[in-house]
């Protein structure tokens, strides 16, 4: 009885193990059961990619650019007399107009020379008079030879002497009017004045010292650096006909906090020369400051609009993959995926611009490629991508003829026009 409990046991835990290894082979057969029939269901279903629908346009190129702000016009004060600082006349920072008294210099020197010259005028006058006296009496004696030759010659010399010397009095005046006037310092343009250089009490030699600086800031020229390469890229394009040019370039400015200025500039001229140490050369634009909110040596980023392209397709970037060959995915009419190879232009807010490889009414993949492959679909279903706010009219379709013609004047396609090859030369 007792060599048979063991025996009892034994049996009793093989039977225990094996109930167990047949509970856990059906449970694992129900969930791959459950499985396959998940993986049946879901490759039945279409799965949804988001799409958008691409339309040709006339795409304003805009080149982004550094660019620094200069003022039209800068004077600095400079005293044309020597002498101490009287007094300062204008606030600093204020706006002053031409002819604004700015600082009074002390006159006390050089009104003496005004008043000496007017004594020697004069003095002048009356050897004039006496001179003039003499010529007439002696007149009718040299007539009469009753003086010598010489005794005529005299008064007539000391007559013209006298005109001379009245000549150089009234040039002395006149001389001496100027430096009192200029005692008196007033702003040689119309601007904004900043901070005074020097304080009441202080001497300032004539010519040399600095007072203070008067800008005028409305408007403001900006200075924009260029690669000269891009530049000439550019102009081969234009006489390509890959590209055409603005006819209207209206700058914009971007402020360093993003901000884009609400006033648009334009263009002046471009610089004939490229800088030898950096192959940069220079733009100039002028641009509106009525509020004064821009100032003279800021730096800003400027949106230069020189050329476009006719009938492109805007896509975002990020449906666009970049590499030996740029490609984007589309959804054919029969639901399929299908990659397509574009070629880019340029970029425009975001977006490539495609020249080649899209028809019009093309469905580009923008969210879901990914699951679509993971799930081997063969075909899905589109929802239209919702660009982000204030976007929408890049990728709108275009309007009926009627309304088109309506609206002309502000969009793209009025912005840009055909260039032929002589316009193309002189596009700088």
């Amino acid at each position: 009885m007792t060599a048979m409990k063991p025996q009892r046991r034994v049996w009793r835990l093989t039977a225990a193990a094996v109930a167990a290894c047949l509970v856990l082979g059906a449970c694992e057969n129900k969930n791959e059961k459950r499985q396959k029939e998940a993986m049946a269901q879901m490759a039945a279903s279409k799965p949804t990619v988001s799409v958008l629908t691409v339309y040709p346009a006339n795409v304003l190129l805009e080149n982004d650019l550094s660019g620094r702000l200069e003022s039209v016009r800068s004077t600095d004060v400079v005293p044309q007399i020597t002498g101490i600082v009287l007094r300062r006349l204008f606030e600093e920072g204020a706006f002053v107009q031409a002819g604004q008294p700015l600082y009074q210099i002390d006159d006390a020197s050089y009104s003496a020379n005004l008043q000496s010259a007017e004594a020697a005028l004069m003095t002048a006058q009356a050897a004039l008079a006496k001179a003039q006296a003499d010529v007439a009496r002696f007149r009718p004696l040299v007539e009469a030879d009753a003086i010598s030759k010489q005794e005529w010659d005299a008064a007539v010399a000391a007559e013209r002497s006298a005109q001379a010397q009245i000549k150089s009095a009234e040039a002395a005046i006149h001389a001496a009017q100027v430096n009192v006037r200029h005692s008196r310092i007033v702003a040689p343009i119309s601007g904004e004045i900043g901070q005074s250089l020097v304080a009441e009490g202080a001497l300032v030699n004539a010519n040399t010292t600095k007072l203070a600086t008067i800008r005028q800031n409305d408007p403001l020229y900006v200075n924009i650096t260029q690669s000269a390469a891009d530049f000439i890229k550019l102009k081969q394009q234009l006489m390509s006909g890959e590209k055409v040019r603005n006819s209207v370039v209206e700058v914009g400015i971007v402020l360093e906090d993003g901000t884009e200025y609400p006033h648009k500039g334009r263009l002046l001229f471009a610089e004939s020369s490229v800088d030898k140490a950096t192959g940069q050369m220079t733009v100039r634009a002028q641009i509106p400051n009525p509020d004064l909110l821009l100032m003279s040596g800021l730096y800003v980023r400027v949106k230069l609009p020189l050329a476009g392209i006719l009938n492109a397709f805007l896509v975002p970037q990020g449906a666009v993959s970049r590499g030996e060959t740029d490609t984007v995915t589309i959804v054919t009419p029969e639901g399929k995926l299908e990659p397509r190879t574009v070629k880019i232009g340029g970029e425009k807010s975001g977006n490539w611009v495609i020249t080649e490889g899209l028809n019009p009414g093309d469905k580009v993949v923008m969210e879901g490629a990914m699951l679509v492959g993971m799930r081997n679909a063969e075909t899905v279903e589109t929802k239209e991508w919702q660009p982000p706010a204030g976007q929408e009219a890049l990728y709108a379709p275009p309007a009926p003829p009627a309304a088109s013609d309506a609206a002309d004047g502000e969009d793209a396609p009025q912005a840009v026009e055909t260039l032929s090859g002589e316009d193309a030369s002189a596009a700088e």
